[in-house]
Parts: structure tokens; C-alpha cells; sequence
């Protein structure tokens, strides 16, 4: 459908048939036409935003990409550009000020209204990763001898300043945060109740230098729509928004899913990544990944003379080994999820471990078990067979076990050092599992076999 959009739009620009653009504009989506913009030749770009109503337009310029909004506000007036920020909400215009250049800042800081500057460079003032930098200054407050009229007028007389309107604060005539109460129980309440009577007096709230991600996960523990923010005094400040918080879990996801791969995470998107920018984001963990993997050579020159005098054990080292990864990138990948949704915390070390280790046992089991069956059958003639078979089958107990609580361990021992447990993911994990399963393997055959 987007697709086919695209091209309607496209053959209306090129007949210039710009009412009959404008009408299908009107009745499309600010989110899809966001993502038409993104797909068109720049130069169309300024015409169609243009055809667009005030409002319509304010929500399409925050959901577009910030290289196509620099090149929307080099093209405005001064005066389209008052419009467009004046329509915005002060939070969004916080976060595209914040992703304009120096000389763009200035330009946009200069036509925008006195009480929204002062609100945009106050927010901008906050740690890029903290609420308050991601919160919204445009909330309903109510005070708490109000009755549920006073508190519906007040409603009223607001409502277009509000960002929401769902859920209305309740505050003290210095901003301290009192309770909260829903618009819903105000319809449903008696028009002479009074809202300290009625609302909610514990409020679940955050403070100002909370970490967004935490800020995130809250409200997905609450199902709040909005989550109050106050300063270290109490007072309300702002609100965080849903979908500001959805977009924080979305940013936190792709960044775990890139350091997991062995990639330093970026903010820009796949295609606007610069060729050098994608080998760069790369190069660092491929670069100590494969030194690292020397460990592993190492290993197999000190064993030299094991597989010298019995080349059949060479033959299953790639098996081996790939099963140690495996199972230490299952246990890392569960630990990593479990740590990201509050599942699991550092306290729970002991527990994990001992978790994964009765995992590890019965997997460990049914793994060597299946290879000595293997073995046993594919080498029936060889005079080795059963000692091999058994060779195998304890490597492969030894290296699961071991893989698991590598694999387990590392992530926490990560966020204790206060690093991103993404980091000891699947690459990582893996070189160091290969280097144990090597060493495992060779000291049980030397053992068996007396090499």
C-alpha cells in the first residue's frame, strides 16, 4: 500500500495536480507520510511538506528522519519556521534541536517564543540518557482542593497545551507531587467530590537523572501511559510519554542486538551509514576477536604430539567446539534477556549458577550420549571405538558444563564492572569457550590413551 502511495504521489507531483495532492495528504497517516518523505527525491520534499495543514504538518516534521528536517528548516522562512516549533511539543522540538547542528540550533532558538526556549534549553541541560532529557513539559496539574468541576474546566481550558490528557497530576502550590487521578474516574465522579478525596495519594514516580531504559521498564512494569518525573525536592517537572518510552526500548534492543553481534552500536540507520562508518563500527571486535583466537592456536601446537600420534581425534574438534559455543551463546543469550527485563539481578549469581548447572547436566547427558551411540556405530571396526566413544562423551560433559557458566558468568561479572552485559555475547563467549574446549578435550584423550 506505502509502495503504491509513493507512486500516486510521485505521478501527482510530476502532473503538478497539487490540490488532488493535497487531499490525499489530508487523509493519510503523519507517520506514513513521514515515511513516504524519506523515500522521495530531496528536492520534492519542501513542496509537499508545504501542501500540508499547520498542525498536520508540526506532528509529520517530528517523525521525520533528522537529515530530511535539516533540510526542511535551511528552506523556511523565519516565519514557517515560528509556525512549525510553536505547533510542536516542547519535548519533540527538544529532541530535533538536539540533533541539528550548531548553526541550524541557532537559527531554530532564534524563532522560537521565549517560554519555549527557556523549556528547550532546560531540557537539553539534562545527561542525553536520563528522564529528563526525555520527558515532556506539557502535562495537566490539578490542585487538590479543587472539586471534580474546577478540575473538568481546568481540563478544558488547557487541553490543547497538554500533550495528554489521560492521566492529570495533582500538585501542591509549589509543583510537589501529590497523587494523580484519572480522567475516567473524574467523568465518573460527582461534580462536588473534591480530588484529594478521590485521587490516587501514592504516585509511582521517577526522578530527573533516572536512566531512560530504567525509566522504560518501569512503565512496562506498571502499564502507565505516562510516568511523572520529579526533581530531588518532589516537585513534578514533567511527564514521560509511552511512546517516547517505546522508541527508548526500541534504541536499547537494537543497541544490545549490535554489541551482541560484536559491533559498536550507532544511532544512524543501516542505509545513511557511511561505507567507513559500518567497517568501523566492526573493525575493533573482529580485531581482538581474532587475536584473541591465537589462545586457541596455541593450545593445539602444545598438543602437537596428542593428534600426531592419533589424527582420528582431529577430526572431532570442529564439532566440539562448536557445541561449547553453542551452549555458551544459549546460556549468555537467556542470562542477557533475563538482565535487560529485570528477571535477573547480580544478587542472583549463586541461583543462575547453579540453574544452568542442572541445564548443563542433563543436556551435557543426552549430548554424550547420542555422540557415544554415534561413535560406537560410524567407527564399529576401529579397535579404539569404545575408548574414542568415551573420549568424546566426557569431553562433550566437561564442555557444556564449562560453556554454560561461562556463558552465564559472563554477562553479570559485565554489569558488576558496570559494562553493558551485551558485550560478553556470542563472539566473545565463543573464543573463550573454543580455547577451554580444546584444553578439555586433549587432557582426557592424553588420559585415555596414554599420548
Amino acid at each position: 500500500m506505502a509502495i503504491t502511495l509513493e507512486k500516486t504521489i510521485e505521478a501527482l507531483l510530476n502532473g503538478k495536480k497539487y490540490a488532488t495532492l493535497r487531499d490525499i495528504l489530508m487523509t493519510t497517516n503523519e507517520a506514513d507520510i513521514a515515511a513516504i518523505f524519506s523515500e522521495l527525491p530531496e528536492e520534492n520534499i519542501p513542496l509537499l511538506f508545504r501542501l500540508l495543514p499547520k498542525d498536520m504538518a508540526a506532528d509529520t516534521f517530528a517523525l521525520m528522519d533528522a537529515d530530511q528536517q535539516e533540510l526542511l528548516i535551511r528552506g523556511f522562512s523565519d516565519n514557517e519556521l515560528k509556525e512549525v516549533f510553536d505547533e510542536l511539543y516542547v519535548d519533540d522540538a527538544a529532541d530535533i534541536v538536539e540533533e541539528m547542528p550548531a548553526n541550524v540550533v541557532k537559527r531554530i532558538l532564534a524563532n522560537t517564543n521565549p517560554d519555549t526556549r527557556k523549556i528547550i534549553n532546560e531540557i537539553l541541560k539534562y545527561p542525553e540518557d536520563s528522564a529528563g532529557s526525555l520527558m515532556s513539559v506539557e502535562y495537566i496539574s490539578l490542585r487538590p482542593k479543587m472539586t471534580v468541576s474546577d478540575a473538568i474546566k481546568r481540563i478544558r481550558r488547557t487541553i490543547t497545551n497538554a500533550e495528554t490528557i489521560y492521566t492529570c497530576y495533582v500538585t501542591d502550590d509549589n509543583r510537589h507531587l501529590l497523587g494523580y487521578i484519572s480522567v475516567r474516574n473524574l467523568l465518573l465522579s460527582e461534580k462536588e467530590e473534591i480530588i484529594e478525596e478521590i485521587m490516587e495519594t501514592t504516585p509511582i514516580y521517577v526522578h530527573t537523572t533516572d536512566d531512560k531504559e530504567d525509566v522504560a521498564k518501569k512503565m512496562g512494569k506498571y502499564d502507565f501511559v505516562t510516568m511523572p518525573v520529579v526533581d530531588v525536592e518532589m516537585r513534578l517537572v514533567g511527564i514521560v510519554m509511552f511512546d517516547d518510552a517505546i522508541d527508548v526500548m526500541q534504541d536499547e534492543t537494537t543497541e544490545d542486538i549490535e554489541r551482541m553481534a560484536a559491533i559498536s552500536p550507532t544511532e544512524e540507520s543501516y542505509f545513511k551509514t557511511s561505507d567507513f562508518k559500518h567497517a568501523k563500527n566492526r573493525i575493533l571486535w573482529l580485531l581482538v576477536l581474532m587475536l584473541s583466537a591465537m589462545f586457541t592456536g596455541k593450545i593445539l601446537d602444545y598438543y602437537e604430539t596428542a593428534f600426531s600420534a592419533l589424527p582420528l581425534l582431529v577430526g572431532f574438534i570442529p564439532m566440539l567446539m562448536g557445541t561449547g559455543g553453542n551452549c555458551g551463546s544459549q546460556s549468555s543469550t537467556m542470562i542477557i534477556r533475563g538482565m535487560a527485563i529485570d528477571q535477573i539481578h547480580l544478587k542472583d549469581f549463586f541461583k543462575v549458577i547453579w540453574l544452568e548447572l542442572r541445564v548443563s547436566l542433563i543436556l551435557s547427558l543426552a549430548l554424550a550420549l547420542v555422540n557415544g551411540v554415534r561413535i560406537m556405530i560410524m567407527y564399529w571396526n576401529n579397535p579404539d571405538k569404545l575408548a574414542l566413544s568415551l573420549v568424546i562423551s566426557i569431553s562433550i560433559i566437561g564442555i557444556v558444563i564449562i560453556s554454560q557458566i561461562i556463558g552465564c558468568s559472563l554477562p553479570m561479572l559485565a554489569k558488576k564492572l558496570k559494562l553493558d552485559p551485551a558485550v560478553m555475547a556470542a563472539p566473545l563467549i565463543t573464543t573463550i569457550v573454543d580455547a577451554a574446549s580444546i584444553f578439555i578435550y586433549f587432557n582426557v584423550a592424553i588420559k585415555f590413551f596414554n599420548l
